[in-house]
């Protein structure tokens, strides 16, 4: 029982001592020196990105709702992605090719959950579509 009570009270003690105050008011923060480093190499790698002009895309996912090949699929794809903009506007299409399949894609998601989530409400429409990765477009920064 004396273990246990000793224990508490290091732990206690220990807690009390994480948060300090100042006596004039401000507060002092105790973190592991990796949160800087990891924050620095952020900060370095965002601004890397962003000033390459070459670099149109990160890493993302997708909703692939059309793919075809064979005569015509070029006219076919394009059709399929007006048709879907016509249903949802407010979801980018995009139309690419990759030999010798035309294929459309729609959205632009950082995560595979936020695409799974648009794909439960287009599946009606689309049910052979199917959420994959893909290089996205930036966000759009507010």
């Amino acid at each position: 029982m004396k273990f246990v009570s000793i224990t508490g009270f290091l732990l206690l003690l220990q807690m009390l001592t994480f948060a300090q105050y100042s006596s004039d008011g401000r507060v002092i923060i105790i973190q592991d020196v990796l949160v800087d480093s990891v924050l620095i190499h952020y900060d370095s790698l965002r601004f890397k990105i962003m000033e390459n002009p070459d670099n149109k895309a990160i890493p993302g996912y997708r909703i692939q709702i059309f793919f075809d090949s064979g005569l015509n699929s070029s006219d076919r794809a394009k059709q399929a992605r007006d048709e879907f903009l016509l249903k949802y506007p407010e979801i980018q299409a995009y139309v690419s090719w990759k030999a010798p399949n035309y294929r459309v894609r729609v959205g632009d998601f950082r995560t595979r959950l936020e695409a799974e989530k648009i794909l439960q409400l287009i599946i009606i429409d689309y049910p052979n579509a199917w959420a994959i990765k893909d290089e996205i477009n930036f966000p759009e920064m507010n």
